[in-house]
């Protein structure tokens, strides 16, 4: 139908003929998809006797294939709003451009009072990762079709880039920033790669298969955000009751469990496979956060903090 209506709109000399011979279907099948687009979609489509032919006897903007109810567009309109999140983003255009697509479909006769509210709604993410559009579509490709590539990498803190030759298995946007999970082959392990932090991609032939076993939900299971690890730290935290409340608000972590404690003060648990990220977590909280455990993790917070306490007198 899509098809149809898209010669229909060109002015395309439509009748069941050629449209049995382009979408190789019978005449019963082109028939009935035309009654059903005149009868049920309600496009203006007429058989015209002088040319043996259908045409639209009306301008048609767009192919109602959507139906929507008044919360349904509601929501479809705090999507686009959402989409400001994006902006800067790889993705941002390619969602502008999908978000036109479904609206475009909607039905002309719909019910629906403006929506005055959605001026409350806003969305705003901060530290969004900066990501080159040509690195981005280039390791995504490469995903998408498993062949291996090779880019320049800089790890944090360095200024030199060095060669990089990777199998790429999975993107990742986490924190607010992109990522490539990938098997690198001189290292012969699973890499994490910062986009903001690879250039000169060359994508390749060279295929390869990405292990059943391979999942992102298990690669970063062992990470609070991107970095996991091979270790097994049970990672004990308390908030006071100045926190607390925030804390309870918000899903941390798959392995999560919150203990109350008097006076609104509150207890969480985390098992993860590297403390890096946790540590600076734990000290964005300031005092209100307290480690508990493990040792080693208390021992990093406290020398940490020690630090800081010289660098502000």
């Amino acid at each position: 139908m899509l098809r149809i209506h898209e010669e229909l709109r060109r002015g395309a000399l439509v009748n069941c003929t050629m449209l049995m011979h382009a979408l190789e279907v019978s005449r019963k099948t082109v028939v009935r998809d035309i009654a059903f687009m005149r009868d049920r979609l309600e496009l203006p489509i007429e058989f015209d006797s002088g040319i043996q032919a259908y045409r639209y006897t009306e301008k048609v903007s767009a192919f109602p294939t959507v139906n929507v109810t008044e919360g349904e567009l509601l929501a479809l309109l705090v999507a686009q709003r959402a989409l400001e999140q994006y902006r800067g983003t790889p993705f941002h255009h390619q969602l502008e451009v999908a978000f036109a697509k479904l609206s475009g479909g909607l039905r002309d006769k719909i019910s629906f009072s403006p929506a005055d509210e959605l001026r409350a709604v806003s969305f705003k993410n901060i530290g969004l990762g900066k990501t080159d559009l040509t690195v981005f579509n280039a390791l995504s490709a490469a995903v998408l079709k498993s062949t291996e590539v090779g880019f320049a990498y800089r790890k944090p803190g360095e200024t030199k880039t060095e060669p990089r030759r990777v199998q790429p298995y999975h993107l990742a946007n986490r924190e607010n920033s992109w990522y490539l999970v990938g098997f690198d082959l001189e290292r012969g392990a699973l890499r994490t790669f910062a986009l903001p932090r690879i250039g000169d991609v060359v994508t390749t032939a060279v295929e390869f298969e990405r292990p059943e076993d391979f999942s992102p939900e298990k690669f970063f299971s062992s990470a609070l955000g991107v970095l996991g690890g091979e270790g097994n730290f049970a990672v004990v935290i308390r908030f006071d009751a100045t926190v607390a409340e925030r804390v309870r608000e918000r899903e941390w972590h798959e392995s999560q469990e919150m203990r109350e404690l008097p006076g609104g003060a509150l207890e969480l648990k985390l098992r993860l496979g590297a403390l890096v990220e946790v540590e600076q977590w734990v000290l964005g909280w300031g005092a209100a956060a307290e480690v508990i455990g493990p040792a080693e993790f208390r021992a990093s917070v406290k020398a940490t903090v020690a630090r800081l306490g010289q660098m502000y007198g």
